[in-house]
């Protein structure tokens, strides 16, 4: 079946993509996988290629696109060659959301040409040690100084994608306590510089997958950062972020697809080259069967990723439909990655072939961005139930 979410300036883009990973991420992917993540000089050039500044306003050196489709041909791309760009991806589909729509016309100045360029990398800090999805729990706090000049930030972060290289975290923290009627009232975003004095990035955390975007543990103590990098409202964080979740939810769906549909490719060619028995392992049934049905899961879950990509270029992509959409994609490449792997055999197990690293990079699929079970619960309240 042709698709028809792209256009030809879409496609245009895949090409330029495709050839900049087979250049400058392929031959040294082993490298970066051996050392837990990507240099920093490599997001300086993903800079100069313009993939930071695609959704960025002209006015502060970006393309000034509105379509989310460049980010998703982007994720097809790093997943068809079983790649990663680092923590470039929370940079983009997660932080600059909050800094388009929430930052000032003073703060997008400041911040942005560097965003664009790749100077200035970004990361978003939500989770805490202990809270989990629960993001009203958490415990990190700013308090304001006494002359309104700072807040003063202390607490912990865990879980952070891109918090070794991050130049800036947008930190959520409590500037005041839960109310007995709404545990979410109270919480603000600060767009934190990481050279300030108190700011410590912990321990860089060993993932079973994804190993190439540097993930940490962050920690503040009395960090005085500056009461105009504070974004948006104060205490209106817990709803500034309930309006990301969908974009950063398709985003997850899009990469699931896209990792599906790349085990196929990765086990087709394999068991045509793979001879057993004295015979190639395609020839058997199982193989064609096997292949044949994960092809027909692959097509369903492209078939839901391209709708959810339409509905949110269109502003009209709901809660529960990018939950719905971010559910059906992880699981379905949950089971096609398996089966395709268990066709490799004994090799699908080895770190040298493509497979093993997307059976290992697609796990935290149901996991982050919200685990299945939550997204199960968002589209059943949806459903009125």
């Amino acid at each position: 079946m042709r698709r028809t979410v792209y256009n030809e300036d879409h496609e245009a883009f895949r090409e330029t993509i495709r050839a900049f990973i087979e250049a400058e991420v392929v031959p040294v992917y082993d490298e970066w996988y051996a050392a837990g993540q990507a240099p920093r000089d490599f997001y300086y050039k993903l800079g100069e290629l313009g993939v930071f500044g695609i959704e960025v306003p002209e006015e502060y050196g970006g393309a000034g696109e509105t379509s989310f489709k460049f980010q998703a041909v982007i994720t097809e791309e790093t997943a068809r060659a079983a790649v990663s760009f680092g923590g470039s991806g929370v940079h983009v589909a997660l932080c600059l959301p909050y800094l388009l729509e929430y930052g000032t016309e003073e703060q997008k100045k400041r911040w942005l040409p560097d965003f664009v360029s790749g100077a200035a990398m970004y990361a978003i800090a939500m989770t805490e040690p202990g809270t989990g999805s629960d993001l009203a729990g958490m415990k990190t706090t700013a308090r304001l100084s006494e002359d309104g000049t700072h807040y003063v930030l202390n607490g912990a972060k865990t879980f952070i994608t891109g918090g070794v290289h991050a130049d800036r975290v947008i930190v959520c923290a409590r500037t005041a306590p839960p109310s007995a009627e709404d545990r979410r009232h109270g919480i603000s975003l600060f767009v934190v510089d990481t050279k300030l004095p108190g700011y410590a990035v912990g321990r860089k955390l060993d993932k079973l997958g994804l190993r190439t975007s540097d993930t940490a543990e962050l920690s503040f103590t009395d960090v005085r950062v500056p009461a105009e990098d504070l974004l948006g409202e104060e205490h209106k964080g817990f709803s500034y972020l309930g309006r990301n979740l969908p974009q950063e939810r398709l985003a997850i769906a899009v990469g699931a697809y896209a990792q599906a549909r790349a085990a196929i490719r990765f086990a087709k060619q394999y068991v045509t080259d793979r001879t057993v028995f004295g015979q190639p392992v395609a020839s058997f049934q199982n193989t064609k069967f096997e292949l044949a049905a994960c092809q027909a899961e692959v097509d369903a879950a492209e078939a839901v990723a391209d709708r959810a990509l339409e509905a949110h270029d269109a502003g009209e992509l709901t809660a529960a439909e990018a939950a719905s959409a971010k559910l059906f994609c992880t699981e379905v490449a949950h089971r096609v990655i398996d089966r395709c792997l268990q066709l490799h055999g004994g090799y699908g197990y080895m770190n040298e072939y493509p497979i093993a690293r997307l059976y290992a990079d697609n796990r935290v699929n149901r996991i982050y961005g919200g685990t299945s079970e939550v997204m199960k619960s968002i589209i059943a309240k949806s459903m009125g139930l």
